[in-house]
């Protein structure tokens, strides 16, 4: 058996479900632990694929994962432990790079994000997580406003430009993704698909609208969703993955729109580094645009 941790945000448990279906498809028995990542989550974060996309998974029960980490309280095991020492099966990632071996273990616990397509390098896979990562309108866009930015964005040259400011600002976080997508960043992105797709619309999505607007405002139209729709995030990456191209911020979620995107001729433009304290090379695909 595999058992695959979630964790993290959206973008990093649709990474890991990803990696799920790639090991159901080489014939794997692989559940999901949808609780021990989620303990004391510093930023309230839950397992949110099932609210979102509707998906069913094979869950892990409590005592899978515990067998798995050799973590039962009983005394017997208590005594192995003490006499032995812990026989944890657990495999946690190394580096933001591609790990081939993973998709060749069995008997594992796995816990990392898996940040990379060449994890679910298969048509068969790539063609189920499109089918299951699909978003219906009708449901998430319950409000005029939210509705008409659709149609802009379905009937013209349109752009997303995702700007990741919140929890990037905080401490524990800001050393790894902070300092990357930079205004220069921006600048050089947006000059890039303005002279690639003259007179193209820039649609600014942020979790810091209000800055964004002062910052980039007279650019674009800078999408605020907040106090419209219940589900805000979900509402955003329908939109993004709507629009025909992209400029992204060094962030899963904005991968996803653009990965989610089926515009053959779109333009994906992101940070020529996506983080700081590790390699992320393998999260790049052959579509992205460096600058």
């Amino acid at each position: 058996m595999v058992i695959i941790m979630l964790s993290g945000g959206l973008g990093n448990q649709m990474f890991q479900y990803a990696l799920y279906c790639r090991m159901q498809e080489l014939g794997r028995e692989v559940k999901i632990d949808d609780r021990r990542g989620f303990i004391d989550d510093p930023n309230g974060r839950v397992p949110r694929l099932t609210q979102v996309f509707g998906i069913k998974y094979e869950v892990a029960t409590v005592r899978e994962v515990k067998d798995m980490l050799d973590s039962h309280r009983d005394i017997i095991s208590i005594a192995k432990r003490k006499l032995f020492g812990r026989k944890s099966r657990i495999y946690r990632e190394k580096s933001g790079l591609f790990d081939e071996a993973v998709l060749a273990m069995d008997n594992i616990y796995l816990d990392g994000y898996w940040q990379s397509e060449k994890y679910f390098d298969s048509e068969y896979v790539k063609s189920r997580l499109i089918n299951e990562f699909a978003i219906d309108k009708k449901l998430v866009l319950t409000d005029d406003e939210s509705r008409r930015i659709l149609e802009q964005i379905e009937s013209e040259e349109s752009v997303s430009v995702h700007v990741r400011r919140g929890d990037y600002l905080n401490p524990g976080v800001v050393e790894n993704h902070g300092g990357i997508c930079t205004d220069d960043y921006y600048k050089r992105a947006i000059e890039y698909v303005l002279d690639k797709k003259p007179g193209a619309k820039l649609y600014f999505f942020s979790n810091d609208t209000k800055w964004t607007k002062e910052k980039y405002g007279d650019l674009g139209e800078v999408v605020s969703l907040e106090g419209r729709e219940e589900i805000s995030d979900i509402a955003e990456l329908l939109l993004m993955s709507r629009c025909k191209n992209h400029i992204l911020a060094n962030s899963s979620y904005s991968w996803w729109s653009a990965w989610l995107n089926d515009n053959s001729d779109k333009l994906v433009i992101v940070p020529s580094k996506w983080a700081n304290l590790k390699q992320m090379d393998d999260i790049y695909t052959d579509r992205m645009i460096c600058v």
